[in-house]
């Protein structure tokens, strides 16, 4: 992070810890919470300045260049902000890093007791102790690789797509619905990063901001914005365009949900295990039995509520 943004952050941070949440911990007898709620004030500080970020570039955007014009109002915005103030203050996925940290604190220790050499991207490239802007985009390249696959396990596994449903019942896209999760699934895939991110190494200053990075990025290729980089670009980076023809109700040429444009940061994986589309316009977003009147669930606690039910139902 830029020195003066780490500053700035900082400086914002220790203010709100002294002036409300540590008298909070005090009042609350739970003074033994300090360290964990001064970490979370940091997240809650970083969610906050990302999603200002986010409404003063994207909402002009949006409102510049739309793909589509708005059908609905503002209830059909809501849910999804909703999504995004739970995901990007803090709840995920920084709590499970800083929760499951201490797990591998100590198996660290235990294997360094035992001789055993620990394994991290560190212990395997060297060099890149040397070069922290290094190290940080080799831990992007590995977590993004990761994600590509989660991602399509989302989509392959009926179970985990009865969650993931959540995500693609948006028929009107913005850069809200970036977080629009089922809880659930949520705290799948979160646990299942953070726990790479430990399991290679990755330092706690560093995983903060590959997770505020990568957000961004998505919210930028979730954004209702008629705008792709190009030939080369678009194989570089996730775009808006390339992402919503992940999300079309166009029939996928792989033969299974949603089949196409999986990458999350790179669509180099797509290119590379031949999901990647480049041809199609997007079109409307969605899931295709929407038009045959299936209810996904218009506020929140219905969304949750379904969700659920066809998880069980496909136990």
């Amino acid at each position: 992070m830029p020195e003066p943004v780490a500053s700035f952050v900082g400086a914002l941070q220790g203010w709100l810890f002294q002036t409300l949440v540590l008298p909070a911990l005090a009042a609350l007898g739970a003074l033994r919470f300090t360290e964990d709620a001064f970490n979370g004030t940091e997240e809650f500080v970083l969610g906050v300045l990302e999603i200002a970020l986010l409404v003063a570039i994207l909402l002009p955007l949006e409102r510049l260049l739309p793909y589509e014009r708005r059908r609905a109002g503002w209830a059909a915005l809501r849910v999804d902000v909703i999504y995004t103030l739970l995901h990007r203050l803090g709840l995920f996925p920084l709590f499970f890093f800083f929760a499951f940290r201490p797990l591998f604190d100590a198996a660290q220790a235990w294997l360094r007791l035992h001789d055993v050499p620990a394994f991290g991207l560190e212990t395997l490239l060297p060099g890149l102790a040397a070069s922290p802007l290094a190290a940080f985009f080799v831990y992007l390249v590995v977590l993004d690789f990761a994600q590509y696959w989660v991602h399509r396990a989302q989509h392959r596994a009926d179970w985990w797509w009865a969650l993931h449903a959540v995500h693609h019942s948006q028929r009107q896209m913005t850069f809200w619905t970036d977080n629009r999760n089922h809880l659930l699934d949520s705290v799948i895939t979160d646990s299942v990063f953070a726990a790479i991110a430990l399991a290679i190494g990755v330092p706690p200053a560093q995983f903060a901001l590959l997770v505020v990075l990568s957000r961004m990025v998505e919210s930028l290729a979730h954004a209702n914005v008629r705008l792709s980089f190009g030939a080369i670009g678009d194989r570089l980076l996730v775009s808006p365009r390339f992402h919503r023809l992940h999300h079309a109700m166009v029939a996928s040429p792989h033969g299974d949900y949603r089949g196409a444009n999986y990458a999350v940061l790179l669509p180099l994986w797509d290119v590379l295990f031949g999901t990647a589309d480049f041809r199609r316009e997007p079109g409307p977003t969605g899931i295709e039995d929407q038009l045959a009147g299936r209810d996904y669930g218009e506020g929140f606690w219905a969304q949750q509520r379904l969700g659920l039910q066809r998880l069980l139902r496909r136990a």
